[in-house]
C-alpha cells in the first residue's frame, strides 16, 4: 500500500498537535532535553522499541542528556507521511515518563 504525502496545510494541522515538533528540511523535527544521560539513553530505547513496532525509523540522535529525532517517509520521495506524524506522537505519549521536556 502506497503511502501519500501530507500538504504543507496538513503538515501544519498536526504539528499543532505536537509541541516542540517543527518541520526543518522537509522533515519532521524535535529535541527532548532529559536529566542525565542514562535517562536519555533509557529515551533512544524506548523510542527504538517504538520503531520496530510502526516499522518506521527515524534518525535518532543520542548527546549528553538531550534525544534529537528527525523523520520523513523514503518510501514517499522523503515527503512528511502519516506514519511520520503517527511516529511522533508515540514519542510524544512515552517522553514525559522518562523526564524529558
Amino acid at each position: 500500500m502506497a503511502v501519500e504525502a501530507l500538504s504543507q496545510k496538513e503538515i501544519e494541522e498536526r504539528l499543532s498537535e505536537l509541541p516542540g515538533w517543527s518541520l526543518d528540511a522537509g522533515r519532521l523535527t524535535r529535541t527532548y532535553r532529559l536529566g542525565s544521560h542514562f535517562a536519555a539513553t533509557s529515551l533512544v530505547v524506548h523510542i527504538a522499541q517504538i520503531q520496530e513496532e510502526l516499522n518506521h525509523h527515524s534518525d535518532l540522535t543520542l548527546g549528553y542528556n538531550t534525544v534529537s529525532l528527525a523523520v520523513n517517509t523514503h518510501s514517499a520521495g522523503g515527503a512528511v507521511t502519516d506514519l511520520d506524524t503517527d511516529l511522533a506522537r508515540r514519542v510524544e505519549a512515552v517522553a514525559p515518563a522518562h523526564g524529558a521536556h
